[in-house]
């Protein structure tokens, strides 16, 4: 039957050479709101958004062989390897039309990141990490979805502890390398959102509106130089 590993291998090989895309991790404890600011980037932006988690629970749906040992695994209490994960990750970039994406909750630590661009041969262009204290991510997952299972005190405390046990060195190597665009998430949605659209605007467009900007500040200085220069000559 083979291991899970073949199994996935079967789906996707090797790294993706017909394409080059843009990947950008986005990483954030639970309640950070970073699945609502993909939501948003993916209808301003056109990124695809692909969720690691997502794309398990889809294969073991599927019920292919691949599944259903994902599935056993996870009954097992064992962890699903990295590379099984990569290789949907892989699968599905390959099979979108899109060259943007957007992978939401991954590299979840180390090892994770290490095999993702072994495996598939892709560097991210940036991290997005959405940047967000433990109080206020626990106040909001306790006034969501009322009565969700994995939405108590002790549950939820258990997810922060390893986020930061796992995830913060995946954003500490990528800060050293300057690819994280760091976002305080404690803000309103919207507030967050012009912080993001400020990362993610066509270069353009942010050349336009320096442009703008230091147009607007010209012509404020033409102003006050002029109305200067009108006083002066009004008192001789």
């Amino acid at each position: 039957m083979g291991t899970v590993v073949e199994a996935a291998n079967k789906g996707a090989n090797g790294s993706i050479p017909q394409k080059n895309p843009t990947v950008v991790f986005v990483l954030g404890g639970p309640g950070s709101g970073k699945g609502t600011q993909c939501a948003n980037i993916v209808q301003h932006f056109g990124y695809t958004h692909l969720s690691a988690g997502d794309l398990l629970r889809a294969e073991i749906k599927s019920g292919s062989e691949n599944g259903t040992m994902i599935q056993n695994m996870i009954k097992e209490g064992k962890i699903v390897p990295s590379e099984v994960t990569i290789k949907l990750l892989q699968r599905a970039i390959e099979e979108d039309g899109n060259d943007k994406f957007l992978i939401d909750g991954f590299p979840r630590n180390e090892e994770n990141r290490a095999a993702f661009e072994k495996v598939t041969g892709i560097e991210p262009a940036f991290v997005l990490f959405f940047d967000c204290p433990e109080e206020e991510m626990e106040k909001r997952l306790l006034s969501r979805n009322q009565g969700r299972e994995d939405d108590n005190i002790e549950t939820i405390r258990k997810r922060f502890k390893v986020f930061l046990e796992s995830s913060l060195p995946v954003i500490n190597y990528y800060d050293a390398k300057a690819k994280v665009r760091k976002i305080d998430a404690a803000r309103p949605v919207e507030e967050v959102f012009e912080t993001v659209k400020a990362i993610f605007a066509p270069k353009n467009e942010k050349v336009n509106h320096y442009v703008w900007f230091m147009s607007k500040l010209y012509m404020y200085k033409f102003h006050f130089i002029s109305k200067r220069k009108l006083g002066h000559q009004n008192h001789c």
